[in-house]
């Protein structure tokens, strides 16, 4: 009995152990990723790894950082208006609209979302998809870990650096480059709104061809980028740059 007592401690101290060991490696990753830029997220090699076991001859994966100030303004306007219009206010996470999305959902096959920016961030820098309550939870962890230790800057930045904007096409400037033929620093109103259009699902909608729906959407979101008051509603949350002139 006792040498059973006796494992049984170790294996908790083990188990205790790893769980601090990870935290402070989880901890330390994110606080270096305030000033390193990610080449790579978890998102991005579970796409890439689902095209090659599936052996999708027609797969290509583009992506190539800049920094913020090397992104129109319009297109974090953009993105601020179609996923995310309080994220210069919350701090990780949207109550209001969780709760709306969670009572929607108890009456709908369809599931709908309410995840911020930040937690966009979070999901596609270090985790997989999935809706399981275990992922959620690493999810909210990474996101009140982004939201302490990065300014809001910097988790725009990231996230115009990462998000998919078509099938292998990561990034403000790698989707700008393919569906508009020009830098992302020359991204117009339109254009930014065409691309914040095909976040929701990028596999299927296409900026540089857009649906119906995705025309649509992208007058709502020049609509509401207009009612935000443009560009210089980023600047005074210091979310932005001071732009060069």
């Amino acid at each position: 009995m006792a040498k059973k007592r006796s494992f049984s401690a170790r294996l908790a101290r083990a188990i205790i152990g790893l769980v601090v060991i990870w935290l402070a490696l989880s901890i330390l990753a994110v606080a270096a990723l305030r000033w390193i830029d990610p080449p790579y997220t978890a998102f991005m090699a579970e796409a890439q790894a689902a095209a090659w076991a599936g052996r999708d001859s027609n797969y290509v994966f583009r992506h190539s950082w800049v920094g913020l100030d090397r992104i129109s303004p319009n297109l974090p306007l953009a993105v601020v208006a179609s996923e995310d219009q309080k994220f210069t206010g919350h701090w990780g996470f949207d109550v209001e609209a969780i709760e709306k999305a969670y009572a929607l959902n108890q009456h709908s096959h369809k599931v709908r979302g309410a995840s911020t920016i930040s937690q966009q961030v979070a999901k596609n820098l270090f985790l997989w998809s999935g809706r399981s309550f275990f992922r959620k939870g690493l999810e909210a962890y990474f996101t009140i870990l982004i939201e302490s230790l990065w300014p809001k800057r910097r988790i725009l930045e990231v996230y115009l650096n990462i998000a998919e904007f078509g099938v292998g096409t990561y990034g403000a400037e790698a989707a700008a480059q393919r569906f508009f033929h020009k830098p992302a620093s020359r991204l117009t109103r339109a254009d930014a709104a065409a691309l914040a259009a095909v976040l929701p699902n990028p596999e299927r909608l296409s900026a540089a061809a857009p649906s119906h729906y995705v025309q649509q959407r992208r007058e709502w979101i020049l609509g509401q980028m207009q009612a935000l008051g443009g560009p210089e509603m980023l600047d005074e949350i210091d979310a932005y740059p001071t732009r060069r002139r």
